[in-house]
């Protein structure tokens, strides 16, 4: 049976008593709006732990100023129903209150890793990040933690914050869930509109055109650049707010290609910024 804890006391006891019978504890951190990436995380941590508890927080560090936190969806009803469906032991779902009772004194800020890519366009978001993440693993103290590939930086600067910080949580990166058509699962794809949600499988056919030329032997940064940005302008109506090649995880930039890279684009169609990438 699924238990919704809303309280950061009521899980803390939850998890003492876990703890002190030597069981492992999974946790998927989460904004809600659950879709099948989601869920993907959730089934793999019931198959490897002893409990899986799923965090459904909205956490306002990590919005800017002009950013969607008041219209971000809040589905917790339906949301709640798919995490009985598959087995989930328990639900974290403080308020901002709770979490963040008072104006925080201390905050931690994320170097270079977060200077690039998403981080620049969006200053202080990677701070908000590395502060709840640090705030959920110090409550629920899981033994393995479930992240997706989708949010690629994120997930290189959460396993660096793991390993400055002395977490002893193991970080299992999860692979990208896409719709029949390419298209990366996720909660805002809800804001596409009929032909916006047309055009948005190019994101995904213009990574596997830079994979195949990648395949054939290219490595450089520009051309492959070049290929996915004429691609989308051809068959996109957003914008094209960026497409860039990275190492992975070391995040540098990269103009002749070697060991493993990171290819990451981002396009702002009328009401919803999309982002992809393939780690090659």
């Amino acid at each position: 049976m699924t238990q919704v804890v809303e309280r950061i006391k009521g899980m803390n006891s939850i998890v003492s008593q876990f703890k002190s019978q030597g069981k492992t504890i999974g946790l998927v951190p989460t904004m809600g709006a659950l879709h099948d990436g989601h869920l993907k995380m959730m089934k793999q941590s019931i198959e490897e732990n002893d409990v899986t508890a799923v965090s459904i927080f909205v956490n306002p560090l990590q919005f800017g100023p002009n950013e969607d936190f008041d219209d971000y969806p809040r589905p917790f009803e339906s949301d709640l129903e798919k995490l009985k469906q598959i087995g989930v032991d328990y639900v974290f779902h403080p308020t901002v209150e709770e979490m963040y009772p008072g104006e925080l004194e201390m905050t931690i800020t994320v170097g270079r890793l977060a200077q690039v890519l998403e981080g620049k366009k969006r200053p202080g978001h990677f701070d908000g990040v590395v502060t709840v993440v640090n705030k959920l693993f110090n409550i629920i103290q899981p033994t393995r933690a479930y992240f997706g590939r989708k949010d690629a930086q994120q997930l290189a600067i959460i396993e660096k914050m793991v390993e400055d910080f002395n977490h002893s949580v193991q970080i299992v990166p999860i692979d990208i869930v896409r719709e029949a058509d390419g298209l990366a699962k996720s909660s805002r794809n809800i804001y596409l509109t009929e032909e916006e949600r047309k055009e948005a499988v190019h994101l995904s056919k213009s990574l596997a055109l830079a994979k195949k030329k990648y395949d054939e032997g290219e490595r450089n940064s520009d051309v492959l650049i070049q290929a996915i940005t004429q691609y989308l302008k051809s068959n996109v109506s957003g914008d094209i707010v960026e497409v860039a090649i990275y190492s992975y995880p070391e995040l540098e930039e990269q103009h002749t290609i070697e060991g493993q890279i990171f290819i990451s684009l981002a396009v702002k169609f009328s009401q919803a910024r999309l982002i992809d990438n393939i780690i090659i």
